[in-house]
């Protein structure tokens, strides 16, 4: 992802914010990223990718994902759809970008 593609497409937090958020708060827990202008608080899908973006920080990384902002949507419609997240921040670093 490019850093101004959104994490949070609900409320529509990039990934530079959420960067920026963690560099300059250093959060404890995953979950406070969610005072990143509500990032993780709509519709859930992006929980998991939160949580691992904030392991990458501890381990003193610069947060990424990747993927193509297309795909990660794409991904996210099929999990309203039927509820199952279909890839996992872990199986994108896998894979790379699309």
């Amino acid at each position: 992802m490019d850093p101004d593609d959104q994490v949070c497409l609900c409320f529509r937090v990039s990934l530079r914010k959420i960067r920026t958020y963690c560099q300059r708060e250093n959060p404890k827990v995953a979950s406070l990223i969610s005072e990143c202008l509500g990032a993780g608080t709509g519709c859930g899908w992006c929980v998991p990718f939160l949580e691992h973006l904030h392991e990458q920080h501890t381990r003193g990384q610069t947060p990424d994902l990747r993927s193509s902002p297309e795909a990660y949507a794409r991904a996210r419609t099929g999990f309203h759809k039927s509820g199952d997240r279909v890839i996992t921040p872990e199986q994108q670093e896998e894979s790379g970008p699309d």
